[in-house]
């Protein structure tokens, strides 16, 4: 969506999609904060563009990069990938391509955050994550299959609490009644992918705060893209860091839709993280994910 780079380092993500057409908030609209607060707490669509892929066959190019402390990139991971659905769906890797740090020993990821990228984005539309489902985490086989679904929450429920991870819990329910007073709200309209008329909301950190007070805060920003004609949302940035005796990370994460015949499916993921847990070492990792030529396939 064209946002500066947060973390300073190499950014695979070059595509600018959505260009302001003002950076006055709109104040003639019959549009209040409220309008887009709602919509965003109450949406399943976001998701279930994730879920309809599995009607389409498409191509998937996945560029991962890994880095070390000095921000030097490490690993490189290259996938182009056909995704078949077009009767029992098949996977066919079109290139496949690895060098540096990437793989343990017994071949699985080094990096346990491209463990949680594959599991929530290249595989997104097989798992049990459906509408209305419990957002708990409480599913899954371990604390791995939980802490993946605290993420999905993360990422597709924004604003929703999410239980089970220490000193986190209610920092996620940004438009709660308590949070807000730490907020800026904010909408401006813009064009997305030089034709669709949108709006820009955008919520992020009162620049007056305390530091002790910013540094309690963790969603620093969430950029959501609304379409002008149905209110349709087409895209999420969100920006999260935040540290205590247990963790410490900081993640900037993009997701962008299209429009496909009747459906909206993704085109766009970014990422930019660095992870620090106990009994783990740093990581530090950048995706950057373009689906192309979605074909419906009959079911």
């Amino acid at each position: 969506m064209g946002y500066s780079q947060e973390i300073s380092r190499f950014n695979p993500d070059t595509l600018k999609t959505i260009t302001l057409d003002s950076a006055v908030n709109i104040k003639a609209e019959r549009l209040n904060i409220e309008t887009f607060i709602n919509k965003i707490i109450n949406d399943t669509s976001f998701y279930q563009s994730f879920r309809d892929m599995k009607r389409y066959s498409f191509i998937a190019e996945n560029r991962i990069y890994t880095y070390d402390k000095k921000n030097k990139v490490n690993g490189r991971i290259y996938r182009k990938i056909r995704h078949n659905n077009s009767g029992p769906y098949k996977l066919e890797y079109l290139v496949k391509q690895d060098t540096g740090k990437v793989y343990k020993k017994n071949g699985k990821y080094q990096l346990y955050t491209v463990e949680m990228f594959d599991y929530i984005f290249m595989n997104a539309y097989s798992t049990d994550f459906v509408k209305n489902a419990p957002m708990d985490g409480k599913k899954g086989g371990g604390t791995n299959e939980s802490y993946k679904d605290k993420l999905k929450t993360l990422i597709f429920n924004p604003g929703r609490p999410v239980k089970g991870i220490p000193f986190i819990g209610s920092k996620t329910e940004i438009f709660s009644a308590n949070m807000r007073q730490y907020y800026d709200y904010g909408f401006t309209s813009a064009t997305y992918l030089d034709s669709i008329p949108v709006y820009r909301f955008r919520v992020s950190v009162k620049p007056d705060l305390s530091s002790w007070t910013k540094d309690g805060i963790m969603i620093k920003e969430l950029v959501t893209i609304f379409d002008k004609r149905n209110f349709n949302i087409l895209g999420r940035y969100v920006d999260m860091k935040y540290s205590n005796m247990l963790f410490d990370f900081d993640v900037q994460m993009n997701i962008e839709m299209g429009y496909f015949g009747a459906d909206k499916l993704p085109t766009k993921i970014t990422y930019q993280g660095n992870w620090n847990v106990p009994f783990k070492k740093e990581e530090r990792a950048s995706f950057l994910v373009l689906h192309k030529d979605y074909r419906l396939e009959k079911q």
